[in-house]
């Protein structure tokens, strides 16, 4: 096994068990937390696929903005983990059949594929072409999309404050 085997086992590994920690956490909190584990996970494997901008653009825009969000709506909500959660046990039967199914069948789609072995992947860089692209053509496109986001920021800052009573 070489070192990037290796490496590439060991991020699919922390993905994996970053996302479970996100799903199955009873804790929204940790949850939270985790999702950045699971984000900078698929960062890596981006990595490892050589596609380098949207590696960029995973810890740019899901890390840095995404998950920041969801930190600052978590700890801005006022007594979030003070909420009692009635049935915990509702639907566990129907969605572990569900996902029991969805294992079998990604089992038998992996052994009955050929899987063709791919040529020496030759990597390139693609990021000064997309920023040439996003500067250029596609500016004001990309100026509304931050400009939607910091909207979104400023409503939620704005639906989370207290009201101050005089």
């Amino acid at each position: 096994m070489t070192v990037s085997t290796a490496v590439f086992y060991l991020v699919a590994a922390i993905t994996i068990g970053s996302a479970m920690i996100v799903a199955f956490s009873r804790n929204i909190i940790y949850s939270a937390f985790s999702l950045l584990g699971t984000f900078a996970g698929v960062a890596g494997i981006y990595i490892f696929l050589g596609a380098d901008f949207v590696a960029a653009v995973q810890v740019l825009i899901y890390v840095g903005g995404i998950l920041v969000l969801v930190l600052f709506a978590v700890m801005l909500t006022h007594r979030i983990t003070d909420v009692e959660i009635t049935n915990r046990a509702a639907g566990r039967i129907p969605a572990l059949i569900v996902v029991g199914v969805l294992v079998y069948l990604l089992a038998q789609t992996v052994r009955e594929t050929p899987w063709a072995k791919a040529k020496e992947i030759v990597y390139a860089a693609t990021t000064a072409k997309i920023g040439d692209l996003f500067l250029d053509t596609y500016l004001l496109p990309f100026e509304l999309a931050s400009l939607v986001l910091l909207a979104a920021l400023i409503g939620a800052v704005v639906i989370s404050r207290k009201e101050i009573k005089e």
